[in-house]
């Protein structure tokens, strides 16, 4: 194994206690018997998959194998935040910020014996090493929302001790307590509660506990590297994925995006799993996945707190679910110089006050909007891409005429989307849902997405579905009644 490196903690932040309270039904007696058949349910789901996890497990103890300093300890919250009572679901009283890493070490990574070399770059069982992934989960009880940053493996930070570096090193330098205070210094100050680490094995297992997921695969991916005896081999379109498929989902970079391209892999198929199988029948599975993970998950989380927070995923609907990227851009080519993903501290400031800032008002937003950098945008100002996922150039033509006539003058028209949509995405990929709700309101019809999958360059990302096909027919026939009205008078 290679050496342990030591970890110079730095002075953390503030610190809040997570507290957990009970929804105790106060309806009136009508709607007491509908939702308490609901709630009965979902208490008899959750009380037997307590039953079989304390059974199973110790509920007292985290699903931690690092073994932390106590300054390392004290970067998170360290207070008790579930009081178990019978057949209750518990429930977050206030926003819990979770670091989510994912690890990989390869036998390359280590300083193996010659006698141990199996003659390829192997998988280990293990978390000291780079972050692949690097995620900020943001479970919001009081808007009912989970938010989660992507934040990009090459992100330019500065270590205590280190110095300049790539994020993604943290953690092999001192584990999640020195990347959650990276991450905490580059979002302004933000509070890391709680942390978990899982590698590429613990991936491919969960999936498959979860019974697969069903991901649109947006191009044909093919790679082979018999140095890791990695191969990927997936094709273009609709497939469920299990546990190895999607781990060569997540691992595929070898496109014209890179590293960014990856991260809008993670966000789908995060999507995907939260959408597909964050339900409250997940809840009685919760035994079987974490004793099959185990190993390869490492989280200050308890089980209460994972119990607490799986009860919150199953009430969320798409529309609650924010998928943003740490706002920047790439230095250099990579080549003759170090490519670093360079933090936008500007935009990152006012994505830390709309989406991470639990007191944050809509006074202080517009104080934020009012600053030159942050000057409200006018529809003439916004730089719009089109998708086409139907294959109508006649719909795509219809889109950006309808939007110039609006005012949206910075219109353009990027590479189809592979994947046949039903509705029209209105895709706010920098998080400003308020620029997204007033093209919505413009169309009148789809539906609006925050996440990252969207054309970066561009401000908002409109993805064409059959509904704006449909909505152009129907304009076409009003417009032919009227004008027929008009030569009979």
């Amino acid at each position: 194994m290679s050496a342990k490196k030591v970890y110079q903690p730095t002075p953390s932040g503030r610190q809040h206690t997570l507290k957990v309270k009970y929804n105790y039904n106060k309806s009136n007696r009508a709607r007491s018997i509908l939702i308490g058949l609901g709630l009965a349910g979902v208490s008899l789901i959750s009380a037997a998959a307590g039953a079989l996890l304390a059974v199973t497990f110790s509920f007292s103890s985290p699903l931690q194998q690092a073994e932390l300093t106590p300054a390392q300890k004290a970067v998170f919250s360290e207070e008790e935040t579930v009081a178990q009572k019978s057949l209750t679901v518990p429930e977050l009283s206030r926003p819990v910020n979770i670091l989510v890493l994912g690890i990989k070490v390869l036998t390359s990574d280590l300083d193996l014996p010659p006698e141990e070399d199996l003659g390829y770059h192997a998988l280990v069982n293990s978390f000291e090493g780079l972050s692949d992934t690097m995620l900020l989960l943001r479970f919001d009880p009081k808007q009912e929302k989970l938010t989660v940053l992507s934040i990009p493996r090459d992100t330019r930070v500065s270590l205590p001790g280190y110095g300049v570096q790539k994020i993604n090193i943290a953690n092999d330098f001192g584990g999640p307590a020195l990347t959650a205070e990276a991450v905490s210094e580059l979002l302004n100050g933000v509070n890391i509660d709680r942390y978990v680490r899982v590698n590429v094995q613990g991936i491919e297992k969960l999936i498959d506990a979860l019974g697969g997921v069903t991901v649109y695969v947006p191009r044909d991916m093919k790679y082979t590297d018999h140095s890791q005896h990695l191969y990927i081999n997936l094709k273009q379109g609709k497939q469920h994925l299990d546990g190895e498929k999607a781990a060569q989902f997540l691992r595929f970079r070898y496109d014209a995006f890179g590293d960014i391209g990856r991260v809008q892999r993670q966000q789908m198929l995060m999507r995907a799993v939260v959408e597909q199988t964050l339900q409250p029948s997940t809840l009685v599975k919760i035994p079987k996945i974490l004793s099959v993970v185990q190993s390869h998950l490492d989280t200050n989380l308890t089980l209460k707190e994972l119990m607490a927070l799986a009860g919150f995923g199953a009430k969320l609907q798409r529309a609650d679910v924010q998928m943003l990227m740490l706002p920047g851009e790439f230095n250099g080519d990579g080549r003759t110089e170090i490519s670093y993903w360079l933090p936008n501290r500007d935009r990152i400031e006012k994505l830390v006050a709309r989406h991470f800032t639990p007191t944050v008002n809509v006074q202080q937003l517009e104080q934020l909007n009012s600053l030159d950098r942050y000057e409200y945008k006018e529809p003439k100002t916004l730089q719009v891409a089109i998708q086409d996922s139907v294959d109508d150039p006649q719909a795509v033509q219809e889109m950006v005429e309808h939007l110039r006539k609006a005012g949206y003058t910075r219109v353009y028209v990027s590479d189809n989307w592979h994947r046949p949509l039903t509705k029209t995405q209105i895709v706010a990929q920098a998080g400003d849902n308020e620029l997204a709700a007033s093209v919505h309101a413009t169309l009148g019809i789809g539906e609006i997405l925050v996440e990252s999958t969207g054309v970066l360059a561009s401000d908002l990302t409109i993805v064409i579905g059959e509904d704006w096909r449909e909505q152009i027919h129907i304009n076409k026939t009003f417009e032919d009644r009227d004008e027929n009205n008009f030569n009979h008078l």
